[in-house]
């Protein structure tokens, strides 16, 4: 089970929102801050790759550790799904897991869809050749797809992991579809580290949060003491979308900007823009 979740941790989770894309920043816009990654244990290497081209560090808080479903019912749900003719894959980690599970394979006739470009770009690299995601890299926006229309007597696979995106199911279920859900891997929450939370304290450089899950903060605001919360709260946020940006504003976050969507190098590049015109404004 470990070298299942080291697996599936290298393949960040996330759920993104599309923007349009501002101008690069300068290269040393965020040199000498700190980023806070909340990605899974083990899956901080491409913030830590677009923090490093922009000078920054990254300071990795992880909420939980992403654990592979394999077991008869994980493995006969997923064959289920894959048989649909319609296939929702949520995450990056969702492909990561069902690839581990069994080869991806696109069907005749068979319709694909991501609920972003990262998951859209994970599924090609699997061998999926034709996959539909949209510019709304949100549950939203992959609802909007033309595709996931009238779907009346047709069947709808969805892949996934337990808790989150809670509006697909109901709505393709309103749109007629028969949903067969396959639960492929499970975010198990932890308490970040001793380390984490130490440096967290310790922080006195600027830092951003990067945020592009609602449920990573809401843990972490659980489970943080108090101090260190405060000086999570201290730290300006990226956040993937607007509604996440709101999320931030109403647990007592400010100074957030919304990024072009939950890859690393918009989150990154939405961070520095804002700082280096906060320094032209100076």
């Amino acid at each position: 089970m470990e070298a299942d979740a080291a697996r599936l941790a290298s393949i960040p989770a996330t759920a993104q929102a599309g923007r349009m894309r501002t101008r690069p920043p300068p290269p040393t816009a965020l040199a000498g801050c700190y980023v806070i990654s909340l990605r899974p244990v083990g899956a901080h290497a491409a913030i830590r790759r677009a923090a490093a081209a922009h000078g920054a560090r990254v300071l990795a808080l992880s909420p939980w550790k992403l654990v592979l479903h394999d077991d008869r019912t994980a493995r006969a749900s997923l064959r289920a799904a894959l048989a649909a003719d319609r296939v929702l894959v949520t995450s990056p980690a969702a492909v990561g897991a069902a690839r581990a599970l069994q080869p991806l394979h696109r069907r005749r006739g068979q319709q694909w869809f991501a609920v972003g470009a990262g998951t859209a770009a994970a599924l090609r690299r699997a061998g999926i050749d034709e996959v539909a995601a949209p510019t709304r890299m949100d549950s939203e926006g992959l609802l909007a797809l033309p595709g996931l229309h009238g779907l009346r007597g047709s069947s709808a696979g969805l892949v996934t992991a337990p808790g989150g995106r809670g509006r697909i199911v109901p709505a393709l279920q309103r749109r007629g579809a028969r949903v067969l859900r396959a639960n492929v891997y499970e975010r198990v929450p932890i308490a970040p580290s001793p380390r984490a939370v130490a440096a967290l304290r310790a922080l006195a450089a600027p830092a951003w949060l990067l945020l592009s899950s609602g449920e990573a903060l809401a843990h972490l605001l659980d489970v943080l003491p108090g101090d260190a919360l405060a000086a999570l709260r201290r730290a300006r946020v990226a956040a993937a979308s607007e509604r996440l940006a709101q999320l931030a504003g109403e647990n007592g976050f400010s100074g957030i900007v919304t990024a072009a969507s939950a890859r690393p190098r918009d989150l990154l590049d939405a961070a520095a823009s804002t700082a280096a015109g906060s320094r032209k404004q100076r």
